[in-house]
């Protein structure tokens, strides 16, 4: 049997099943009756599956239904994106773009709609934000806090994890291959009006907000592009 097939009816099994993660899964000579294969066979489908977080290896306790990140997302966009740009693309320009497209397609649905909890924390971020950039310390963390606490009002966790991929491709690669200078008081005022243009209930405001935030990174980013070129 190819390997796809066992993976894929190892996958079918936690499906069927209805596990959960951290769930034990069948043990190995189980697993080898079940699918009437091979103990090696068995082995490197689960080594391919624990690779893509969909099973854990315990070794000397079993094997359990994994974490199901989007881990091995993050680290397949920061390496194609790192490969892109030493090949001389604008694969950062590119991620950068894809970040601003679901964020701008989203923030307008916020507008008006925060509950007042999420609001006085986005408060809280945005005045930690200033307190750092007075002390020119880095604001990435904060940065990262404040979309997360942004987007949670939509209530998908799907989402919030596919946002929190794309910052964390995206912020890690950068740092890695550049180093941007910036002043950070223009990225607090830029949060700080995404802010009041979403308490506001202003959903054209809001999309451009976050516009003029990606723009301002994009803008820093082109010159970094055209060198490379």
């Amino acid at each position: 049997m190819a390997a796809r097939d066992l993976q894929e009816r190892i996958k079918k099994l936690i499906v069927d099943r209805r596990l959960p993660s951290g769930a034990p899964l069948p043990t190995e000579p189980e697993l080898m009756e079940f699918l009437g294969a091979s103990r090696n066979s068995v082995r490197e489908a689960l080594k391919a599956l624990q690779a893509m977080g969909i099973v854990e290896i315990r070794h000397g306790f079993g094997t359990y239904v994994g974490p199901m990140s989007l881990a091995p997302m993050i680290e397949g966009l920061a390496f194609r994106t790192v490969a892109g740009h030493y090949r001389g693309e604008d694969s950062l320009l590119q991620l950068l773009e894809l970040r601003e497209a679901v964020e701008t397609g989203l923030v307008s649905r916020l507008a008006g709609r925060l509950p007042e909890a999420d609001l006085a924390e986005l408060d809280r971020l945005a005045d930690r934000m200033e307190e750092q950039a007075a002390r020119e310390t880095t604001l990435a963390e904060t940065d990262r806090a404040f979309h997360a606490t942004l987007y949670r009002g939509l209530d998908n966790v799907l989402l919030s994890e596919v946002l929190e991929a794309f910052w964390d491709a995206f912020h890690r690669v950068r740092r890695d291959l550049l180093d941007l200078p910036h002043d950070p008081r223009v990225t607090c005022r830029q949060h700080r009006e995404i802010l009041d243009a979403v308490r506001s209930g202003d959903s054209v405001r809001a999309e451009r907000a976050i516009r003029d935030h990606f723009g301002d990174i994009r803008a820093r980013l082109s010159p970094v592009a055209t060198l490379d070129h």
